[in-house]
């Protein structure tokens, strides 16, 4: 015992007999572990480049094949609408707008037809942005016409004019050669925004299976590219797709798969891109298979690009309609050895915080106090990414807890912040639309409004400057016409003065009779009689054109007063006459009076007027520009006719109608007649504001109607109904 107990025993602290196993143990653990998985790592290289790649290269095929399909998908619509009678080639006017309501739809830079008669129609967006118009006829050159449109695809103006021919284009004559839907070849656009396109076309034809000609629809190869950069590989890896000849389509590359030379796109090889992956790899690729065209089944490689390795898929693409693609996507090795050397450099950090900290202890006590903070992360993460409805569970630290209140409170408040901020968003877009809507009614009535003006300013111009003539001419022509009737009455008192003289005293004088023989006096006495009944008819021929021009006027008249409409429309048809006469080339129109019993109606005679002047020059010059189309003959055996036609309806209405029998119009243009600004005259011939300010005159002057019956081939007809007592 005594031996025992004087014997000194070895001793160790609990504290070291706790940490040192452990820590050996995670140090051991942890070092092993860190040793397999780099000298695994090779491998997990290899199989996560393979995953990557086949993700990626499954991606670019599927958004090929979906992309590439929907012009050859909108060409089969188009055809089908042809083939059953739904869309008519020959409207062009409609099959535009059909077009550009399908540009709505697809996201397509152009779809159109060209015909075989060389006309064509198409809608275009050349910015990307903006769909216009294409339309082109068949006579060359400056055939071709670019329109920009409003919100509902009407043209509202021409853009652009240039000279185009479906025979030299090959997105016309190849599918027409081929006889079948196929891709022609790529080409670049220089119009306005240049960029690359492909073009799907489809022969097409009438039921006697007859050549009509192709329709077509173009793609953007841009938007590949974009498509390309917004894949989700390394920052270092390269996706881009080639033609069989080596020429770059699109490439994830922050660098165009073209180059600008002379303002004009020049495409690039992949072997020429200023990328210099890209033409690396491209270089590789050819020394490696002796060119591209022996590419027929997916290769993987492993190419050497500056020294770095590069895992390399090219894998073929191909379509029923003619491409024939390769797609390579490029990731360098670094991209994934550099996760490996992170890992380990981690497990050496994790070994080292294993020798100094109590592992064990360190760990739970870290979990238990980290996992609500991480939850309160994760929850955090979720409310900035819009997700606002998180919250999080209450845990047994004090601290914490507080903690956890303070953010599910924050949380609750931050909902009903931004619930509150998206109704005064909405009621704000709600005011903005409104606002908006009234303005843009207010401009269009300002603008209409200003045109009336002016309208009417011409018109009481020209009615001033009408009255002033025929006042000025009324002056002497009422001098001349009432000294008539003295000097007829002067010259037959000296006539029969001379012719009794001549009976009482005859006389033989050689001097008188040479005289008379002279003047041949008997002639000159006959003659004389008939002149002055002459000069009297003139003058009362310009009495009645001042007359006629003074009604017209209306300018030495009330405003609003009770009227004869016949003489108004008499007055107008005498200005007009000038128009309506006989031609060396033509024969004159004719004009049918059938004028019923009208009683005194209350109008603005002046403004009355220039309602008829407006639709009597329309129906002139529908008459005219038929009748330049036609022989004198023609004319002569079937003339030009205006018929003018009074009655009362309803012993309440006065009624005038004034019909032509001229070629007519479409509906849709009838149904246009009354728009301001709206015209079919050419250029310089109209302003579109004749029918629109007459038929204000009608409608709000004189509370009446006024409607157009027209159909082609039946003519023109007006009717003007206008109360008698307003």
């Amino acid at each position: 015992m005594n031996r025992t107990d004087s014997r000194k025993i070895k001793a160790f602290p609990l504290q070291m007999v706790l940490i040192v196993p452990f820590a050996l143990q995670i140090f051991g653990t942890v070092g092993l572990v860190g040793y397999l998985s780099f000298k695994n790592g090779r491998q997990a290289v290899n199989d996560l480049a393979d995953q990557l790649m086949d993700r990626t290269n499954t991606m670019v095929q599927q958004h090929l094949d979906d992309y590439l399909s929907i012009p050859h998908k909108v060409n089969q619509i188009n055809t089908d609408a042809i083939q059953m009678g739904l869309l008519d080639v020959r409207d062009r006017k409609t099959a535009g707008k059909y077009f550009w309501k399908q540009m709505q739809a697809y996201d397509l830079t152009y779809i159109g037809i060209g015909l075989t008669t060389g006309e064509g129609v198409g809608a275009a967006r050349y910015d990307g942005k903006t769909t216009t118009i294409d339309d082109w006829g068949s006579k060359l050159p400056n055939n071709w016409y670019n329109y920009a449109t409003d919100n509902q695809g009407d043209r509202t103006q021409i853009m652009d004019r240039s000279t185009w021919d479906n025979f030299k284009e090959p997105w016309y004559t190849e599918p027409v050669k081929a006889g079948k839907p196929i891709w022609s070849r790529i080409v670049t656009i220089n119009y306005k925004y240049p960029y690359i396109a492909a073009s799907a076309g489809r022969p097409i034809y009438d039921a006697q299976q007859r050549l009509l000609g192709m329709i077509a629809a173009d793609i953007h190869l841009l938007k590949l590219s974009e498509f390309l950069r917004r894949l989700d590989i390394s920052h270092s890896g390269e996706v881009f797709i080639l033609e069989r000849n080596g020429m770059l389509i699109a490439n994830s590359s922050t660098q165009q798969p073209f180059t600008i030379v002379k303002d004009e796109i020049v495409r690039l090889k992949a072997t020429e891109s200023p990328d210099s992956a890209i033409q690396g790899i491209a270089k590789q690729i050819q020394q490696n298979f002796n060119g591209l065209q022996s590419i027929t089944a997916p290769k993987k490689l492993q190419l050497k690009l500056q020294e770095d390795t590069n895992f390399v898929y090219v894998t073929p693409w191909r379509d029923e309609y003619g491409l024939d693609w390769l797609v390579v996507v490029s990731v360098p090795e670094k991209a994934f050895t550099a996760k490996i050397h992170a890992n380990t450099q981690t497990t050496i950090l994790l070994c080292i915080g294993a020798l100094i900290l109590a592992i064990v202890i360190g760990y739970l006590t870290s979990r238990w106090i980290t996992q609500p903070i991480l939850k309160m992360n994760y929850a955090s993460q979720a409310m900035a990414s819009g997700d606002l409805e998180q919250t999080v569970n209450v845990g047994r630290i004090r601290e914490i807890n507080t903690l956890s209140q303070s953010f599910n409170y924050m949380a609750g408040q931050l909902r009903q912040f931004f619930t509150a901020l998206e109704t005064s968003n909405t009621e704000l877009e709600d005011r903005v639309e409104e606002r908006t809507a009234e303005l843009t009614t207010a401009l269009s009535d300002l603008q209409r409004t200003q045109s009336q003006v002016i309208q009417s300013e011409k018109m009481s111009s020209l009615g001033q400057l009408v009255a002033g003539i025929a006042h000025e001419i009324n002056n002497p022509v009422n001098f001349i016409h009432g000294n008539i009737a003295h000097l007829n009455e002067y010259t037959q008192d000296l006539l029969r003065m001379l012719d009794l003289y001549q009976q009482r005293h005859p006389s033989d004088d050689p001097d008188i009779q040479a005289l008379a023989e002279e003047i041949d006096l008997e002639f000159l006495m006959a003659d004389l009689q008939k002149i002055l009944p002459s000069m009297k008819m003139g003058t009362e021929r310009i009495r009645n054109i001042v007359l006629s021009l003074r009604n017209f006027s209306r300018m030495d008249e009330a405003d609003f007063k009770a009227v004869d409409i016949h003489e108004g429309i008499e007055s107008t048809l005498l200005i007009l006459q000038y128009r309506l006469k006989d031609k060396p080339e033509s024969p004159g129109i004719e004009v049918i009076r059938d004028y019923g019993q009208l009683p005194q109606v209350e109008c603005y005679p002046g403004q009355l007027n220039q309602v008829l002047m407006n639709i009597l020059v329309n129906a002139i010059d529908a008459l005219d520009e038929v009748n330049n189309k036609r022989t004198y003959e023609d004319i002569k055996d079937n003339p030009s006719q205006i018929t003018i036609r009074t009655s009362v309806c309803d012993a309440q209405w006065a009624e005038i109608a004034i019909a032509d029998n001229g070629t007519g119009m479409p509906e849709q243009v009838r149904n246009r007649i009354f728009d301001p600004f709206f015209t079919t005259k050419p250029i310089g011939k109209g302003t579109g504001m004749g029918m629109a300010i007459s038929y204000q005159i009608i409608t709000e002057k004189h509370n009446g109607k006024l409607d157009c019956f027209s159909s082609p081939g039946r003519g023109t007809e007006f009717r003007i109904q206008v109360p008698v007592k307003q």
